[in-house]
């Protein structure tokens, strides 16, 4: 089985990038932890991630505020890349790029006449709560200010950034199936992940930027 990454997207150590892994993989807030994270919400040893039948099952290990799933708690799970793991207030994203792209081009038989439907022409019903709550969102009424001064190198280097982040979310926008009985939205399982991979990329930068000495991912 190739290596494993797993990707901090939200919480105190966003940005963060733990790849190059093997299972069994273990999750917490104590030293001795493969992946070891600033949270006190986490339990010391709050979930682990093996390799049972060629599947990766992840288990809960009696943690106190549990472990969820694509925002279902659970306490056993098989793992597919490209799906979000919520322990305590950070959020992981399971998979290097490449693995969570190779999650599109699955295909898998719908009926016994031998119809097989894509994988990312199927709808993702978005819970509003997965990636932010309500005072984080409320943070995001007014946006920042652009800087003063900026060189012209730097000012195209900064609209090229906007434009990834524009069309991005643009594309998903687009597809949106809104439900207002539901009080939800669906897109496409294509746009969802690639909405994750600009969360992810973003989370790095922002790392990044305050860290110097943090290395983006290659």
């Amino acid at each position: 089985m190739s290596k494993l990454t797993l990707r901090v997207v939200q919480g105190a150590d966003r940005g963060k990038v733990f790849g190059d892994l093997s299972p069994p993989i273990s999750i917490g807030r104590e030293e001795g932890n493969t992946i070891q994270l600033n949270d006190e919400r986490i339990s010391r040893y709050h979930c682990k991630i093996l390799l049972d039948n060629q599947h990766l099952v992840l288990t809960d290990l009696e943690s106190t505020n549990g472990t969820k799933v694509n925002g279902q708690i659970c306490q056993l799970k098989i793992l597919r890349f490209g799906d979000l793991i919520l322990v305590g207030r950070s959020i992981l994203l399971f998979g290097d790029q490449q693995q969570i792209r190779s999650r599109l081009n699955e295909t898998h038989l719908v009926d016994e006449g031998g119809l097989v439907e894509r994988q990312s022409d199927r709808d993702f019903e978005v819970d509003s709560n997965l990636l932010v709550d309500a005072s984080s969102a409320q943070g995001l009424q007014y946006p920042p200010v652009i800087p003063d001064r900026l060189s012209p190198s730097q000012a195209a280097q900064l609209a090229e950034l906007l434009e990834y982040i524009h069309r991005g979310i643009g594309d998903v926008v687009e597809g949106v199936q809104s439900n207002e009985s539901k009080n939800s939205v669906s897109v496409s399982q294509q746009n969802w992940q690639s909405l994750l991979l600009i969360y992810s990329n973003l989370s790095e930068l922002i790392r990044a930027i305050a860290d110097p000495d943090f290395k983006l991912p290659g």
